[in-house]
This record gives C-alpha cells, sequence and structure tokens, in this order.
C-alpha cells in the first residue's frame, strides 16, 4: 500500500509539473530573469502548492498521525549550518544555470531530451559525493 501511495503521489506530482510548465527550463529560466522577460509562473505554481499543503501541514500538526491510522513523525528542527547553506548554494547554481532541479529533471526524462539525461545523471553523481563526504548525513 505505501509503494502505491507513492506511486500516485509521484505521479500527481509529475502531472502537475507538467501541466504547469515548470518541466519546462526555459520557463524557470524566464522566472530567474529578473533584469529581463521576467515570467511570475513559477512563483504562482508555488503559491498554488502551498495554498494545497498547507492544510495538510496544519492537519498533521493538530492531529500528530496519518488518516490511515498509525504514527507520523515530523522532520528535527534542525538549524543552519555550512552543510546546508553549501548544498543550497550547490543546488541553486545548479538550477540557476540549467533551469532544471531534481522533479522536473526526472519528469524530463519520459521526454528523452539529452539534456535530462545529463542532468539526471550527474544528480546521481552528486548524491553519491555527498555520501562519500558526508556518510552519516540525511
Amino acid at each position: 500500500m505505501k509503494a502505491l501511495t507513492a506511486l500516485c503521489a509521484g505521479l500527481l506530482f509529475g502531472a502537475g509539473l507538467l501541466l504547469s510548465g515548470m518541466a519546462d527550463p526555459a520557463n524557470v529560466l524566464a522566472f530567474l530573469d529578473i533584469a529581463g522577460e521576467w515570467n511570475p509562473a513559477l512563483a504562482l505554481t508555488m503559491g498554488g502548492a502551498i495554498a494545497v499543503a498547507a492544510p495538510a501541514f496544519y492537519y498533521h500538526r493538530r492531529r500528530a498521525g496519518r488518516v490511515a491510522g498509525g504514527s507520523a513523525t515530523s522532520l528535527p528542527q534542525a538549524g543552519i549550518d555550512r552543510h546546508l547553506v553549501g548544498g543550497a548554494a550547490i543546488f541553486g547554481t545548479g538550477w540557476g544555470l540549467s533551469g532544471i532541479c531534481p522533479g522536473p529533471g526526472l519528469v524530463l526524462l519520459t521526454t528523452f531530451a539529452p539534456g535530462a539525461f545529463v542532468f539526471v545523471a550527474a544528480m546521481l553523481v552528486g548524491m553519491f559525493l555527498t555520501r562519500l563526504v558526508r556518510p552519516s548525513g540525511p
């Protein structure tokens, strides 16, 4: 059941990326181009996602459990450290240069775009290197 729920959530997320146009790197780069032809579509997409997710987070905090039963754990409230800042800087640089982040990168694989394969390969190498540098990290 857990795998089916994850599959459905992933398919819904991918469909949302395609529907909103956020799987297209040009739309993301247009959002980041504040000095040129700025496109607010990414901000509107994020706002819509927050509006949909906020009630679920509120419900989770109030109820401290899952709808289907069992226990749900919250993420630990970790402080800002050099790993977080470094990872955010690397992620932001890659996103700004390519216009692709991990979710849309995986969705783009379905289009067989060569850039998507390069991006996902680089992402996997980065994940592997992270485990070498910080084996106990998340």
